[in-house]
């Protein structure tokens, strides 16, 4: 039965308003500060005002025109959405298109109770559909809808959605503030000093001197500095540790800002659509993982976080996220916590008996060769021709490009077992990925003309939603590999593992 065209909730007519209203803050900001500036205060009372009022006016009946041009409705095949003022335009989505339905709170929409909820077809973002903006419970009983049409399940009417009890929850992993607040710690970031320094250049026209005029600022920091100046290098040093030291602080500031705005509050539950991820403090998003749709996973940490035990675990799923197949499912967390929520996937960690293995060093030592083949003769022509120390510069990047390859063969290992591969990279920032046999979609062995003479290959394996690759190989190894990868594909009935639902454990 096809349903009626349905508008959005009337409180988006609201949330456009406003939203247009801060829209126009600063230029009317910087119209008004230049008449003020020619002191012609009469104009600014008799033209300017007159103008802003009539402005702000033209924009609320828009607002108003766009709300009452925007309707969906949701049939028994497909989603349509229809909008537009002067031109109009009809977007439809089937639902076996539509991966997946995201909702997502913005702060001003969140003040309101209202949400964006997307359709995420997997095509890059440029097919997606959006609905801007609904209720907090017919985004949800829209979200419901979509999904249970999209796999099959018949509802006689949109409204029926509705009805019924909220399906039970697991929740699997949490993050109180005292812990998003210590994964605020080793998150070090000095990104807003970039944008200070982005600003202040956008805006240097406003300001009494040039910004990246070095004597300039030498001479207006010798009134106040020249006492340390004077003070002999023991208090110099003192100012350089004071200067450092600040910039940690406010690194360490910047850190905790933008972990508190992300992580906020994140949840991360099993219900029988699949694992459900909460998160946010201004914008807060709701996202559903099917665990069928899951298809590898990637374990992270840094150089000092792993010394107190954090871990993080992300997962590779068709299920869009921002553009991304990448989702955080333990951002911060001990390798227990991690452990469950991988094996909730059906994923798990490598065992102490796997198998590691290095690629092979003849491909550590090739791709060192052909960097020194670069680098090497820079450096010589550097020293010739050029002048002073310069040609340090490509001399350290080579000493770096053999350092890193004798690194990289050293820690970077793979291994396979009956159901899983592996693949471990390095040590400062060690990283984990995993793939299951059964979920890889191709296996391909590539060999240039350098890895045929050499006798090693590349197994490529193709992934949805990311990439797995693992280079070095021996050319045999490489073939029993790919061989029992595709042994594991054939062997698995794929119809049924996409009909797979699993249910919320006791």
């Amino acid at each position: 039965m096809q349903s009626e065209a349905k508008r959005t909730d009337p409180r988006s007519f609201a949330v456009r308003a406003v939203t247009m209203l801060f829209q126009l803050v600063i230029p009317i900001g910087v119209a008004s500060a230049t008449i003020l500036d020619d002191g012609d205060l009469g104009d600014l009372a008799a033209y300017f005002l007159p103008l802003v009022v009539l402005i702000i006016l033209i924009n609320i009946v828009l607002a108003y025109l766009q709300w009452t041009k925007l309707t969906y409705t949701v049939g028994p095949a497909d989603i349509r959405v229809e909008s537009g003022v002067l031109s109009r335009s009809a977007r439809s989505v089937p639902y076996e298109r539509i991966q997946d339905v995201s909702l997502e709170q913005k702060l001003l929409p969140r003040l309101f109770g209202l949400m964006e909820v997307k359709f995420e077809t997997g095509a890059g973002g440029k097919d997606d559909l959006s609905l801007t903006y609904l209720s907090e419970a017919e985004g949800e009983r829209l979200r419901e809808l979509v999904r249970n049409r999209r796999e099959g399940v018949q509802i006689d009417d949109v409204e029926g959605a509705e009805r019924g009890e909220p399906a039970a929850a697991d929740t699997l992993f949490a993050m109180g503030p005292k812990r998003v607040l210590t994964f605020g710690l080793f998150e070090f970031s000095l990104a807003v000093v970039a944008v200070i320094g982005g600003l202040a250049q956008q805006f240097e026209s406003f300001l009494p001197f040039d910004l990246w005029d070095i004597d300039e600022w030498e001479q207006r920091l010798a009134g106040p500095g020249q006492w340390l100046a004077g003070a002999g290098p023991l208090a110099q040093a003192a100012g350089i540790v004071i200067a450092i030291a600040s910039l940690a602080v406010l690194g360490v500031a910047t850190g905790l800002v933008r972990t508190a705005l992300r992580e906020w509050d994140f949840r991360l539950e099993r219900t029988p659509k699949g694992l459900r991820r909460r998160r946010g403090l201004l914008t807060r998003t709701d996202l559903v993982m099917p665990l069928h749709r899951v298809q590898a996973l990637r374990l992270n940490t840094g150089f000092i976080r792993r010394h107190f035990g954090w871990h993080s675990l992300k997962i590779i799923s068709l299920a869009s996220d921002s553009g991304g197949a990448n989702h955080d499912a333990v951002p911060f967390g001990r390798m227990e916590e991690i452990e469950h929520v991988a094996g909730v996937t059906e994923f798990a960690l490598p065992s102490t008996e796997a198998r590691w293995e290095r690629a092979m060093g003849r491909y550590r030592t090739d791709k060192a060769l052909l960097a020194t083949a670069v680098l090497l003769p820079t450096t010589i022509l550097v020293a010739i021709f050029g002048s002073g120390w310069f040609w340090m510069l490509p001399a350290l990047g080579l000493a770096f490009t053999l350092a890193e390859q004798w690194w990289r063969w050293k820690f970077d290992m793979r291994a396979l077992d009956q159901k899983q591969i592996y693949s471990r990279h390095g040590w400062f920032s060690p990283s984990l990925a995993i793939a299951s046999r059964t979920k890889l979609q191709s296996a391909e062995i590539a060999q240039g003309p350098i890895a045929r003479w050499r006798g090693y290959a590349s197994l490529h394996f193709g992934l949805a939603g990311g990439r797995f690759r693992i280079h070095g190989m021996p050319v045999e190894a490489a073939r029993q590999w790919r061989d029992a990868v595709c042994d594991s594909m054939a062997m698995t009935d794929f119809s049924n593992l996409l009909e797979e639902v699993s249910p919320v454990s006791d």
